[in-house]
């Protein structure tokens, strides 16, 4: 009786091992992120920039997440750049090397300007950020 018991028990847990056992192995790739940035100013005088310090904080990692932006501006004008020099062209994707940049607006006109900027990575999650900078009209004074 005890060979019969301890071979049932065997047989079980062997039953267990291979229902548990399964050659798929399902690995979360896509993970949820937003963008987090830096207070900015609120006003801008033609010619003067802006910097947006960034950083992608993502809800999960996985190495091989690629991030890349775009830009949109509505009203205004104005330049994006990156902190390594690149010039942003409305609209066209630019992908990002690292987690935590800054980018640099600068105002080109005398009117209230807006920025939309939009990260995807490439699962298909977006977040995005806009930024309004009023024209600031006030005249510096010599001391």
């Amino acid at each position: 009786m005890k060979k019969f018991a301890s071979y049932l028990i065997y047989t079980i847990l062997l039953a267990c091992i291979v229902c548990a056992c399964s050659d798929h192995l399902d690995i979360k790739q896509s993970y949820e992120f937003k963008v987090t940035h830096l207070p900015v100013p609120k006003k801008l005088k033609v010619g003067e920039t802006a910097e947006i310090r960034c950083r992608i904080e993502r809800s999960g990692y996985y190495q091989k997440a690629a991030y890349k932006l775009r830009y949109f501006q509505p009203d205004g004008r104005g330049t994006l750049m990156l902190d390594d020099g690149t010039v942003f062209l409305p609209n066209d994707y630019y992908n990002l090397d690292r987690e935590t940049f800054r980018l640099y607006f600068t105002a080109a006109s005398d009117e209230q300007n807006n920025i939309d900027i939009v990260f995807e990575d490439n699962f298909g999650n977006s977040y995005a950020l806009s930024f309004s900078f009023n024209y600031d009209s006030k005249e510096e004074k010599d001391d």
